[in-house]
């Protein structure tokens, strides 16, 4: 059957590599790279035949992940955030290259061009696998969140220099600067062409599918879209990815863009298998077993080395407390566009097989081992604060609120936020909101509710909101290890204050209860309780 046969192979290879990492609770992609070591030509037992005819249907899923990932950055999201990430995200990547380079250099003993690809790679971080423990942990809009939020937007946007110039650095010394200026020059030329015609003509002709009323001719303008100019960087001398990334940066603004994403993902995840196999496929398992210490000492230095210039950076820009350390630790690991400039640089035949078999295995291993370490970031900064008194915020925060007294303060201005808000208003009881997104910040005055700009975890934000002459305070949202930190500075600051504190699972419970929550709500539970008092109701009436 050929390809097919091989396309079958992959697919339940995925299948069982994806299960397994689940039940691991790794990161999807984790298993995928090692379903690609199962399959390859390094292992035994069932192996891929046509290599070469996969990494070309891999080139696709590339285009589509870069493309997918282009669509889902939101320059909105760096608003509140937009000087540590303007300034500190390219400051980060820069530093962090500068370092692995110069470790690669000289404590492992790469030429400077593999070096120098090296540190390209550790210099970016997971957008995919940071995401994910927002989504398992419920952080979604803490002060930490939306930093890392913003500079993982600027490390993603660092990749498009990243694939012009390192290509450049294979040939002679002579010829590198020269080839160097003119890529980068003809690249400007051609992106800007790309964005004129993304941005006039993209979403008219996008408007125009739609007047067909397919949603499936929808989808097919979209993927063409994506790959289309993908194919147009490629036949102009660029990566095929660079200009898929380029297309769903420009889409990302439209107001297609959430319908085109949600579209995309299905085939994205599909075409996406293939490639994170293939890379799986070009490692060799002897080399694991062979360099574990050295794997070894590379990780944890990976780990130490990013997670203090990232955090140093943030605390550089003021922001104190436990953000660096959350920060630091939680953009610690190596990132899915390691695999794309990894796979850029064996193609181009710039990288050697050692160094691209370090690479591979050192991003799999932080991608697997970076939830444990981001679950560190709070006890780890506790630590530090015994040893060290901590500086006082240099944060600002917004008030609206008026000079109140015996009032009720609510974190967090979500669903279950504007809901306790508006029964307080109808009750005719003081209270104040404490909201960190600011772009739920804003929806206060048009509410009409009094509101603190801030991170209710901060005494800063607590004295903000006057929690010394609070009477109740309610936590709304889900994040337990916050929740802790709330509790604690609150209570220092007003022991008697009473405090409901919402429980993400039935389980998390005795935990804020023993921690000194006085009333703990697990919102589904409670509506389950209500739904069953309203079912047990009609039946009663109906049998009256």
């Amino acid at each position: 059957m050929g390809i097919a046969q091989d396309f079958v192979l992959i697919i339940v290879a995925g299948l069982i590599g994806g299960l397994l990492a689940r039940v691991l609770r790794l990161p999807l992609l984790v298993g995928y790279v090692a379903a690609g070591v199962a399959v390859g030509p390094y292992t035994a037992g069932p192996t891929v035949e046509q290599i070469h005819d996969i990494e070309l249907l891999a080139e696709i899923g590339v285009a589509l992940l870069l493309f997918s990932l282009g669509l889902e950055i939101s320059f909105r999201d760096l608003r509140p955030v937009r000087r540590v990430a303007m300034l500190g995200g390219p400051l980060q990547v820069l530093l962090t290259g500068a370092a692995a380079t110069f470790a690669a250099q000289h404590a492992l003993g790469m030429p400077r061009a593999e070096a120098i690809w090296f540190g390209a790679m550790v210099s970016v971080s997971s957008t995919m696998v940071v995401l994910k423990i927002f989504a398992a942990s419920g952080v979604t809009s803490t002060l930490a969140s939306r930093v890392m939020i913003g500079l993982l937007v600027m490390q993603d946007m660092a990749v498009i220099p990243m694939l012009i110039v390192l290509p450049q650095l294979g040939g002679p010394p002579e010829t590198i600067l020269p080839n160097l200026l003119k890529s980068l020059a003809f690249a400007a030329l051609l992106l800007a062409a790309i964005y004129l015609v993304g941005t006039r003509l993209l979403p008219k002709f996008l408007k125009w599918i739609l007047t067909w009323g397919s949603h499936e001719l929808f989808l097919v303008a979209v993927v063409a879209i994506g790959v289309g100019v993908g194919y147009a960087t490629h036949a102009a001398g660029m990566s095929f990815a660079l200009g898929a990334f380029v297309a769903g940066i420009i889409l990302s603004e439209s107001e297609f863009s959430h319908q085109a994403l949600s579209d995309v993902v299905p085939l994205r995840d599909i075409f996406g298998l293939l490639f994170f196999v293939s890379v799986g496929m070009l490692f060799d398992p002897q080399f694991a077993v062979s360099n574990m210490a050295l794997i070894a000492a590379t990780v944890i230095a990976i780990f130490a080395g990013k997670a203090i210039i990232t955090g140093v950076i943030a605390r550089a820009f003021g922001y104190t407390n436990m953000a660096p350390w959350i920060i630091g630790l939680g953009l610690a690991q190596i990132g899915e566009f390691s695999f794309v400039l990894a796979r850029t640089g064996v193609t181009a035949n710039l990288l050697s097989k050692q160094t691209y078999n370090l690479a591979l295995t050192c991003t799999v291993l932080t991608m697997a081992l970076s939830p444990l370490v981001s679950a560190a970031a709070l006890p780890l900064g506790r630590l530090w604060k015994r040893w060290r008194k901590p500086a006082p915020g240099t944060h600002s925060f917004e008030s609206t609120g008026p000079d109140l007294k015996g009032h009720v303060i609510i974190a967090g201005y979500g669903r279950t936020g504007g809901a306790a808000a508006r029964a307080l208003r109808a009750a005719g009881t003081p209270f104040l909101i404490v909201e960190l997104n600011h772009s739920l910040f804003e929806d206060l005055s048009t509410a009409g509710f009094a509101g603190v700009w801030g991170d209710i975890t901060r005494p800063e934000i607590l004295h903000a909101a006057k929690v010394e002459s609070a009477k109740v305070l309610l936590l709304t949202f889900p994040v337990q290890a916050l929740i802790h930190l709330a509790v604690d500075n609150a209570r220092h600051t007003n022991p008697g204050l009473t405090i409901i504190a919402r429980a993400a699972h039935q389980n998390d419970i005795a935990p804020l209860l023993a921690h000194g929550v006085d009333v703990a709500v697990q919102p589904e539970f409670e509506g389950g309780v209500e739904m069953v008092r309203h079912a047990l109701a009609a039946l009663e009436r109906n049998l009256h």
